[in-house]
């Protein structure tokens, strides 16, 4: 198996702060398989607008050590997959292993937010409270359905509640402070 970053320029990991890097990047799509012989990659797009892609001269693949820089040399679609070519990654022996591995952006390279849209990476550990200040629970993971979201919140007794995503549950969310302040419709809890 050949390391990834002997066919990137250099590994993005060394470019950014351990700590920081995390809390700096987007994740846009993982690597679902293979396409061919020729280190071409079927993507599951984990973005709004797959589309985007074609504007992005790279993406950042987490092997689980480091991250490292792929230049994207062609994009494709098929069906709900984004097929992407990375440049100097020409065989699929190259990619193979990298198969179920996240790929990643810079908030310097999001898709700009509309008024009331979050990152999922901002929401994900965000404290919940209900409209009377109380401490509800932590929210956990985002369930993208097709009308919208859920947002997963842990409560503080243990409890796993769902919320859905829509002006009549969710009141307030500060990502600075990370905070969420909610409404319970009756059934929900």
């Amino acid at each position: 198996m050949k390391d990834c970053c002997t066919f990137v320029r250099q590994p993005f990991s060394v470019m950014i702060e351990s700590e920081a890097k995390m809390e700096n990047l987007l994740k846009v799509g993982v690597i679902s398989s293979t396409h061919g012989i020729r280190g071409e990659v079927k993507v599951y797009p984990t973005t709004d607008d797959p589309r985007r892609f074609e504007a992005l001269a790279s993406v950042l693949l987490d092997t689980g050590r480091e991250l490292c820089e792929l230049e994207i040399e062609k994009v494709r679609y098929f069906k709900q997959f984004v097929i992407l070519k990375f440049t100097d990654v020409d065989d699929i022996n190259d990619i193979e292993p990298y198969k179920g591995k996240s790929l990643y952006v810079t908030r310097e390279f999001a898709v700009p937010l509309k008024e009331d849209e979050y990152y999922i990476a901002d929401l994900i550990g965000m404290e919940v409270f209900l409209e009377n200040g109380s401490a509800f629970g932590t929210l956990r993971d985002v369930m993208e359905t097709g009308a919208n979201d859920v947002y997963v919140i842990d409560t503080a007794e243990g409890k796993e509640v769902l919320v859905p995503a829509i002006k009549d549950c969710i009141k307030e969310v500060d990502v600075e402070q990370n905070k969420m302040t909610i409404h319970l419709l009756k059934g929900l809890c």
